[in-house]
């Protein structure tokens, strides 16, 4: 409770008996029984320090102004008229002068009236004042208006019983009977039963409040509706006792009890005061001025000033209130936002300590409280070098358990929300310093951006980690997030929390710790970090920038994990596509030579690198690979076995030849002037026959598949792939073949030494078997000249036969081609003849159809159907002017 208003005395022992009371501006108005009207000014002293405050003077007594008691007076000052009930009749006199307007007849047996003042705006900006009366006559409702001094009627209705009091609420009207309240439509006449009185004996009241809103008594509560008569609080307002009367003074409501009044208020329904006043019977209040009144007593209730009410509730706690009055205030805006903040922000501290802690991030958000001394009143969030510096207005409550969670998550969904509002912020206007409040006085507010980003960040991960770990990693994956790295890190090694720290390095740009925590982790049993993948993932994304990081950290996995190793090179992603190839292959050259070549055959193959040099080493290096397992391959075998052929060697050896072979054979790219000279000349003979083969050095070639491989097979097939009619390297390969047979070179020319036993010697029937199957792709006069003199005709009969039917096969082409083209000749003279014998005759009277001049001696153009035209007329040729 607190000191709300103080009472003062205006009047007491009062000769005369008050029934009625009524005020406006300065002015109270007080009918007797004794049917006088007395009129008191009432005057503020200025500077009073003793009992009373107030200046009373009885400026008039009109001992006439009714014939019986006055029982109820209401003064209308926007329309300068006093409405008065006596002797059951109700009376309008002039404000001013007392004198009678209109003594309304038809009221007579009237027992109580109600007024309604509407204030209207005109189109010209003029204010309009509408007054309408609802008077009470036995068990009838009379409904006026006032219009050209006088009352016109508008509506009547019919009640069960006698209303012992009433109130307006738009268009409607509260009614209360001697058991129980109705609500009576205006326009449309309809009734509506609300509730009963209660249990005990006792006048219905009702009163009008804020947001077209009625209060009813019920014993000793108070029920608010609205004016379709629905409640619109959920509890009612309990008094003290039964209040007689009730005014409305906002934020309060003032209730006349049998021993005093009592001061409350509707939202919060507290107990604000209660001030001892015997025997009160009366209240009104008018242009700011209350007045309570007893049958012989009068006192003037004055609020007490609000800046001494605010020190007071904020004393009891009472934040709710003191804003309220705070909103009251008539001081400057800059200083009443100012006070209104600062009550806000005690308010919700206080609903902190209560342990409401969603109610008070919701202020602390709409307030711009500082976010920093809102983490501070968590344990352990703030770092305690800077949570030394804050304090708060009382000692912070101890958090534990069940309340420390709850409490948790509402500073999560405030610092989220915060986050959101500094991101945007920051996008708008980066420069710009903070504008934040403290929530105690004298508190350092921060004032960067950056450094309160940081903060909040850094504690949203604290308070992940405290309630839901699983939303560490989302966080610290933000592309935006500005979590303290050394805090952070702290906390995360505390918890073991590998996986997410892992996050933090990579989003801050820490590589090198990340990836030698990686290290680290990847040989512990239970970590959730152990093994090697991790490590692979986060090297294929470092790129080109942190080429030196990656070849230090991808050993180790390639050492041991070959295989999974080169992926940090081969791995189908923009930062790995972009690392420079050179450098990578020289780096796993040094690693291992099979990895290389691994890595070769990927970028050859998968990324169609078709850089000679890559052709080259990847040759290269299957060369010098199969060297080396064709040794131990050769000394594995027992005496007197013979190797297996090219590529069906077995194990590696045979895999790796063929992949050789394969290679030299598929690919466009090397070159193999460079790579012949690395293949020796008393081995890899397939190979060097295929290179040979690249240099158009055919004979060489099929000397080699013929008469140190034997392979016939292989001998057709290369010419099969190299023989082109048209190319004059090419169109004498099966002759080079055929002369193998019939002229066999000698050894030394094929590379091969006297030490292998293997001489080249003539063979005969696969020549001749060769001039039957190719007769037509080898020249008959160079076949003739190779021949030996002592060939028989029967042995080349076969070939002779094919040979002249291939010619005279070409010979009767060449004849049906040059009918066809004679034939073709003739149709083009033909046409020709025909577009020639058209004539054009111009003479001095042909006219241009595009311009209308005549043509003369100018250039002219002649359409298809015979429309001639200057030629610089002419602009689409395949489009004729229309004649």
């Amino acid at each position: 409770m607190h000191d709300a208003y103080e009472a003062i005395s205006l009047l007491e022992k009062l000769p005369l008996k008050i029934e009625s009371i009524t005020c406006h501006d300065d002015i109270l108005l007080v009918g007797t029984k004794e049917s006088h009207l007395l009129q008191y000014r009432i005057r503020r002293k200025s500077g009073a320090a003793g009992e009373s405050k107030f200046d009373v003077q009885l400026e008039r007594s009109n001992k006439n102004f009714a014939k019986k008691p006055i029982t109820q007076l209401s003064a209308v000052p926007q329309l300068h008229i006093l409405i008065s009930l006596s002797d059951n009749i109700v009376s309008v006199h002039d404000l001013m002068t007392f004198n009678l307007i209109t003594c309304i007849n038809k009221t007579r047996g009237a027992n109580l009236f109600a007024l309604d003042v509407q204030t209207q705006k005109s189109l010209s900006g003029e204010e309009n004042h509408v007054l309408r009366m609802c008077v009470s006559v036995k068990r009838k409702l009379q409904v006026s208006f006032w219009k050209n001094r006088n009352f016109q009627d508008l509506t009547e209705m019919n009640l069960y019983d006698i209303p012992r009091c009433m109130c307006w609420c738009k268009e409607s009207i509260c009614v209360g009977f001697r058991r129980d309240y109705f609500l009576v439509k205006i326009n449309s006449g309809d009734i509506k039963e609300l509730f009963p009185l209660g249990n005990t004996q006792h006048e219905p009241v009702i009163t009008k409040v804020a947001n077209d809103r009625l209060m009813l008594g019920r014993d000793n509560m108070s029920i608010l509706i609205d004016s379709e008569g629905q409640p619109t609080q959920k509890n009612p307002i309990n008094w003290s006792g039964i209040p007689t009367q009730i005014e409305n003074n906002p934020p309060y409501i003032i209730g006349i009890l049998p021993k005093f009044i009592e001061v409350r208020t509707i939202e919060t329904k507290l107990l604000i005061q209660q001030k001892e006043l015997q025997h009160a019977k009366f209240i009104c209040q008018g242009s700011g001025s209350i007045y309570v009144a007893s049958i012989n007593f009068i006192w003037r209730i004055c609020p007490m000033p609000i800046s001494y009410q605010i020190r007071q509730l904020l004393e009891n706690h009472e934040f709710e209130l003191a804003l309220r009055l705070a909103e009251m205030t008539e001081d400057q805006d800059e200083e009443k936002q100012k006070r209104i903040h600062s009550i806000k922000n005690l308010y919700a501290f206080d609903l902190f300590c209560q342990h409401r802690f969603e109610e008070s991030m919701h202020i602390f958000v709409k307030l711009g409280t500082d976010p920093s001394h809102v983490i501070g009143l968590y344990p352990n969030l703030l770092p305690q070098e800077f949570r030394k510096q804050l304090e708060y207005p009382k000692k912070l409550p101890d958090l534990e358990g069940g309340e420390l969670e709850k409490a948790l998550s509402a500073l999560q969904d405030y610092l989220t929300q915060k986050r959101n509002e500094l991101l945007s912020d920051i996008s708008k206007e980066s420069n710009k310093e903070l504008s934040t409040i403290a929530i105690k006085e004298g508190n350092t507010t921060i004032k960067s951006k950056k450094q309160l980003s940081q903060i909040i960040d850094t504690t949203l991960l604290k308070c992940y980690i405290q309630t839901n770990d699983a939303l560490v990693a989302p966080l610290l994956r933000l592309k935006d997030n500005c979590c303290h790295v050394d805090e952070c890190e702290k906390i995360l090694k505390k918890k073991e929390k590998f996986s997410e720290l892992i996050i933090l390095y990579e989003k801050k740009g820490l590589h090198e710790k990340a990836l030698h925590l990686l290290m680290k982790q990847a040989a512990r049993p239970n970590s959730p970090l152990k093994g090697h993948d991790r490590t692979v993932q986060y090297l294929q994304h470092l790129g080109a920038d942190h080429l030196k990081l990656i070849f230090e950290y991808a050993e180790w996995v390639l050492k041991e994990h070959p295989e999974d190793g080169l992926k940090i090179f081969t791995e189908d992603l923009p930062e790995v596509e972009t690392l420079p190839r050179f450098k990578v292959l020289e780096y796993l050259e040094k690693i291992s030579k099979d990895l290389a070549i691994a890595y070769l055959e990927h970028i050859i193959t998968e990324c169609g690198d078709v850089t000679p040099e890559f052709h080259n080493m990847l040759a290269q290096s299957l060369r010098e690979k199969v060297q080396v397992l064709m040794t131990e391959y050769l000394q594995s075998l027992p005496e007197g076995h013979l190797p297996s052929k090219a590529g069906q060697e077995p194990d590696k050896l045979g895999e790796y030849r063929r992949k050789l072979i394969e290679f030299l054979e598929c690919s466009q790219y090397y070159m193999p002037e460079r790579l012949l000279t690395r293949f020796p000349i008393d081995g890899f003979y397939e190979e060097r026959a295929i290179l040979l083969g690249r240099l158009d050095r055919h004979e060489q070639a099929l000397g080699i598949y013929v008469h140190i491989l034997r392979d016939d097979t292989l001998a057709k097939r290369y010419c099969l792939n190299y023989f082109d009619r048209g190319r004059e390297g090419n169109k004498d390969v099966y002759y080079y073949l055929l002369k193998m047979y019939l002229q066999p070179p000698p050894s030394s020319s094929l590379g091969m030494s006297a030490s292998q036993g293997i001489k080249p010697q003539q063979n005969m029937t696969a020549a001749f078997r060769l001039l039957q199957e190719h007769a037509t792709k080898i020249d008959v006069s160079k076949t003739l000249e190779l021949l030996p003199t002592s060939t028989p005709v029967a042995e080349i009969l076969r070939y002779l036969e094919k040979v002249m039917e291939h010619q005279a096969t070409i010979k009767r082409d060449c004849q049906v081609l040059k009918s066809m083209l004679y034939a073709e000749n003739l149709q083009v003279h033909e046409q020709r003849m025909f577009y020639q014998k058209a004539k054009v005759v111009v003479n001095d009277e042909k006219i241009c159809k595009v311009c209308k001049k005549r043509l003369g001696n100018s250039a002219f153009v002649r359409y298809p159907n015979g429309v001639i035209v200057h030629y610089y007329c002419c602009k689409d040729p395949n489009k004729c002017p229309e004649d």
